[in-house]
């Protein structure tokens, strides 16, 4: 399948099933784990694209605009060898208490208007890159309030995405069941603390365990 819709289709084959199913895999899967970074990082492209070359694996890279005419040539190799280009937002507005040494981009200073034209803007700079219209979408800081506002269900209606991957934590980010997917309201884990392989790990034999999908949300890889 095209690499900007197979996040997208892992939710749909759940949509698909009767109420209080358990998510029907194809060809005999049982579960799955989605791989995203956020925040368009060097190191991303230093270390965490050659090691999914390496295993195989294809992940979502969410860009925001900070990003180099350089770089945008090295994300449309990324995206020509595979890999999901998503959207991230323009300029990244989050909390202040989240990012307090910001000077400008608080989502307390936004409204929804205006997180909805950078997320539209963010999708024309995406477009140059990779050429791709269907585009999906990570929630900076997992906040969805700007101005006091919650923006999800402006975001549907704009028809700007397909899909928003919001945040979570290692418990209760699975997706287990027909009841709790909506491609607007994604739950991921943020390893953020220094989480070693064992605790990565046990969060996929949990999704296994579940039959459902998880969602991994990546910043840094080995730094940034």
């Amino acid at each position: 399948m095209k690499s900007t819709t197979w996040m997208f289709t892992l939710l749909l084959v759940a949509s698909v099933t009767p109420l209080r199913a358990q998510i029907r895999w194809p060809e005999g899967k049982i579960a799955a784990v989605a791989l995203t970074y956020d925040d368009a990082l060097g190191s991303q492209l230093q270390y965490a694209v050659p090691q999914l070359g390496a295993a195989g694996f294809k992940g979502t890279f969410f860009l925001d605009g900070d990003i180099s005419p350089a770089d945008m040539r090295r994300w449309r190799d990324v995206q020509r060898a595979g890999h999901e280009l998503g959207n991230h937002s323009l300029f990244h507005a989050c909390p202040r208490d989240l990012l307090p040494k910001r000077t400008q981009y608080y989502t307390e200073n936004y409204d929804v208007s205006r997180l909805l034209d950078e997320i539209a803007v963010m999708n024309d700079v995406l477009f140059g890159i990779d050429g791709q219209e269907s585009r999906t979408f990570s929630v900076p800081c997992s906040q969805t309030i700007v101005g006091g506002t919650d923006y999800t269900e402006a975001l549907q209606r704009s028809g700007l995405v397909k899909y928003v991957r919001n945040g979570g934590d290692q418990f209760n980010s699975v997706i287990s069941s027909v009841e709790r997917p909506d491609p607007f309201v994604v739950p991921s884990w943020g390893p953020l603390d220094g989480p070693d392989g064992r605790q990565l790990a046990a969060y996929v034999e949990r999704v296994t365990k579940a039959r459902g999908l998880g969602v991994f949300q990546f910043q840094g890889v080995g730094g940034d």
